[in-house]
């Protein structure tokens, strides 16, 4: 069979990856560089391995948009288990406590939830990415190092029980999560369980939402692959889709277009934040930042010469 060419163009634009149990966020990219045909792809935010769900992929020049989605709120559903501590805060760890949670009312969940609520200080997973004297925690965590994460905060708007199982002599909990970036749910989980004196941990993570981009816009790596095969269209939101889904917008005329292009500013208007510049014909030429009498380009999107 003749060797796939990449249909997605010089342009690109976003992919949205509905990440199957298992996979890194990096075994992602790198199954979606050989359907995609390109080495040109990257991704916005990570998903632990156990997740599934919203994974935003940028691909070609797109991937430079990447750094300024402002993908700051975030959706998911889990099931938190009552009754069983791990060293990972998640069901991939060791057990390191169990006791029955059975005796936990309905009603103690529901103010143990709403303590976790709103504008909160929280205590990363000892296994996150963070970075300790410039080594990753879960590295540190993983060689048998003890490590200590300072608090921060992080807001939870919403943090609801779908339903509650008693399996045994565990509670699982059926929850729907929004929140800020950076917020932990398996964290969130550990916290629980812990001010319910009975310990606890995330046994299943699922992503609905990154920013303004859903589980309506992903397809698995199975449906893209099959995508590609079939010749049909690979992006999710080609360039301009996804810039005008994820910045504010400003029309620019035909002069205007050309001086961001050739790397010259515009005067500002008085939006705040990154913006994007669209030319009469619905084009993202450049995103936009003003300081002061000017409106620099963040990025040219459409350089002269390129997406023509």
């Amino acid at each position: 069979m003749a060797a796939r060419v990449s249909r997605v163009g010089e342009l690109g634009g976003l992919v949205i990856v509905d990440k199957d149990s298992g996979l890194t966020s990096h075994d992602v990219v790198a199954r979606s560089r050989k359907i995609l045909q390109t080495k040109k792809v990257g991704h916005a935010g990570t998903l632990d391995p156990m997740a599934t769900g919203v994974l935003v992929l940028g691909v070609e020049r797109a991937t430079k948009l990447l750094g300024q989605l402002l993908l700051t709120t975030k959706a998911y559903t889990a099931t938190i288990r009552l009754g069983q501590a791990t060293n990972t805060d998640d069901a991939e760890g060791e057990i390191t406590a169990t006791t029955s949670a059975l005796h936990v009312t309905d009603e103690q969940i529901a103010a143990g939830v709403a303590a976790l609520t709103g504008d909160i200080e929280q205590v990363p997973a000892t296994v996150s990415a963070i970075k300790v004297d410039g080594e990753r925690a879960y590295a540190r965590a993983r060689a048998g190092e003890e490590v200590q994460l300072a608090a921060r905060p992080v807001t939870v708007s919403c943090f609801d029980i779908l339903a509650r199982r008693d399996v045994d002599e565990f509670v699982d909990l059926d929850v729907a999560v929004e929140c800020t970036s950076g917020t932990y749910i398996r964290a969130l989980a550990r916290d629980l369980g812990a001010a319910l004196g009975v310990g606890g941990h995330l046994t299943a993570l699922r992503r609905t939402r990154v920013g303004p981009f859903t589980l309506e816009h992903a397809r698995t790596l199975e449906q893209l692959a099959a995508a590609a095969e079939a010749d049909e269209p690979l992006l999710s939101l080609d360039v301009d889709t996804a810039v005008k889904t994820a910045f504010p917008l400003r029309d620019i005329d035909e002069s205007q277009a050309t001086d961001l292009r050739t790397g010259r500013w515009l005067d500002p208007v008085g939006i705040k934040g990154v913006y994007a510049a669209i030319d009469p014909r619905g084009r993202a030429i450049a995103l936009l930042q003003e300081s002061g009498k000017r409106a620099g380009s963040v990025i040219v999107v459409r350089p002269r010469g390129i997406g023509d």
